[in-house]
């Protein structure tokens, strides 16, 4: 059962961005900090993904743990209730993740997908940033 009525859930549910949110900000300081330039949310390129660097053929993907299912985390924990409701939507985003970085490496483009998790350790996902874009 849930706690908050039809209409105050919806208006916390309307509150969930999909883009500009507060993981996708640190990451595109972080890359541009790093001296690269991108594009955001490109329409041209499979998955409109959320960063986008043409000449080097790269994408980021930069993925909320709850809403695309990381594996073994804490953080991608199942609601408590309308199981029914939620599970082919979370399962149906994580399918398509999945087929838009199948679709774009058969294209030639390189994908690293950065989980919300994965923030917290600033030091080792610069790391791997540069190690996936290269040095400028």
């Amino acid at each position: 059962m849930d706690t908050l009525s039809p209409i105050e859930r919806s208006e916390r549910m309307s509150l969930i961005r999909g883009k500009d949110t507060a993981p996708e900000m640190i990451v595109r300081r972080l890359v541009h900090g790093l001296g690269y330039r991108y594009r955001l949310h490109d329409k041209t390129v499979p998955g409109k993904p959320d960063l986008v660097l043409h000449r080097r053929r790269k994408v980021l993907f930069i993925h909320g743990c709850y809403w695309h299912r990381h594996p073994d985390c804490a953080l991608a924990r199942l609601p408590k209730s309308r199981l029914g409701f939620w599970l082919p939507k979370l399962e149906k985003n994580r399918r398509r993740d999945i087929e838009n970085q199948r679709v774009l490496k058969a294209g030639g483009w390189g994908c690293l997908v950065v989980w919300e998790c994965e923030l917290r350790d600033r030091h080792s996902l610069e790391r791997r940033i540069r190690s996936f874009l290269g040095w400028p």
